[in-house]
């Protein structure tokens, strides 16, 4: 395996990470057998990260996941609780290239 891959693979994990267990909007982090249950969303997440998308823009991306897909009441648009989430991945470093 190469040193893109693998850097591309740890920053994958470094996101999973966060949305198990930062983000986690059904509950799930404490579950082995739902380990994987937002491994869906990390692509996405990464793409915001790599374009250099603002707070807001992941704050509303994350929003939208919850009540569009998951089907979940709107009850967190603009908390700190997600802006706290989008800071947690604003600071992963996302570059394939460490510097």
């Amino acid at each position: 395996m190469d040193e893109r891959t693998k850097r591309a693979k740890a920053i994958q994990e470094s996101i999973r990470q966060v949305l198990l267990n930062q983000w986690d909007p059904i509950g799930v982090n404490d579950i082995p057998e739902a380990q994987d249950e937002y491994d869906g969303y990390v692509g996405g997440v990464y793409r915001l990260l790599a374009s250099g998308a603002s707070e807001e823009e992941i704050v509303q991306h994350l929003f939208r996941i919850e009540v569009e897909t998951m089907g979940l009441e709107p009850v967190r648009p603009n908390s700190d609780y997600s802006r706290k989430v989008a800071q947690t991945l604003l600071r992963l470093k996302v570059a394939l290239n460490e510097e």
